[in-house]
């Protein structure tokens, strides 16, 4: 303790939904902007400057802000929103969990495949286990008995878990612990509000999406690299993918940062 001062507890910084109303940590908000051309500009890395309004990264509540025009009432101003924002805001949110796992195979700590992904959960060394969602069930549920208890990242499909690892298609990964995996975490639980149908960082199954099928061509969206297919193929897919609120008045928000409350 130094003289005159007293150590604070520094707390995560609380906003309000403008959809739901609610408020909480920014965990599982979206952040946004007023363009210059009027417009509700996300800002996923929380660095953009001027007043932001929050919205809960949930498919039906970024509709009803869409529907509602509650972009308006929060900027208190004509604000225009697509009104495809909820796609819009799902792939960018699976690009950056994709960079996140490409990022942490360059520093070497994640690895991919059923046996390197069985050996990292054996020896301790796991963060977060990361699977396909559209992945064959039995060689998923083999390697969750393992570590039920582990976080897990099922937001992403085949085609796109292979795209971090730069080849047609990956199913298993299990990332080291640390900042990737906290950084992992922190976009797939934000990319799960968007994507119903797949599984939530943590524990609970949710099943397969809507419309999804076993030799449907990869995500468009993200397209296709190509590598050697590795022992993935023995236990899934040997294919590619089967398938009123509040403003708040900070300069330079980011994720989970200091002890800033809600000011409105």
């Amino acid at each position: 303790m130094t003289r005159g001062r007293r150590n604070k507890v520094r707390e995560a910084p609380e906003r309000r939904c403008i959809a739901s109303g609610v408020s909480g940590t920014t965990a599982r908000l979206i952040r946004f902007v007023l363009g210059p051309d009027g417009t509700a500009v996300p800002d996923l890395a929380e660095k953009l400057p001027g007043r932001g309004a929050w919205l809960t990264a949930d498919r039906a509540l970024v509709e009803k802000a869409c529907r509602k025009r509650l972009f308006s009432r929060a900027f208190r101003t004509q604000t225009q929103a697509p009104e495809d924002l909820a796609d819009r805001l799902e792939a960018l949110l699976a690009s950056r969990l994709i960079e996140t796992l490409a990022l942490a195979r360059k520093a070497g700590q994640v690895v991919t495949g059923f046996e390197k992904t069985r050996e990292r959960l054996t020896g301790q060394r796991a963060g977060a286990l990361v699977q396909a969602f559209d992945g064959a069930p039995e060689g998923r549920a083999k390697l969750r008995r393992l570590a039920p208890e582990l976080p897990l990242i099922a937001v992403l499909g085949q085609a796109e878990l292979g795209l971090a690892f730069g080849r047609d298609f990956a199913i298993h990964a299990a990332l080291d612990k640390g900042g990737f995996a906290r950084r992992a975490l922190y976009e797939a639980d934000r990319l799960a509000g968007l994507r119903p149908g797949a599984t939530d960082p943590g524990h609970a199954e949710r099943p397969a999406p809507c419309g999804a099928q076993e030799d449907a061509p990869h995500d468009a969206r993200h397209g296709a690299r190509h590598g050697a297919p590795d022992d993935d193929a023995r236990y899934g897919s040997p294919h590619g993918s089967p398938h009123g609120g509040h403003i708040d008045d900070d300069q330079d928000a980011g994720p989970p940062r200091g002890p800033e409350q809600d000011n409105g």
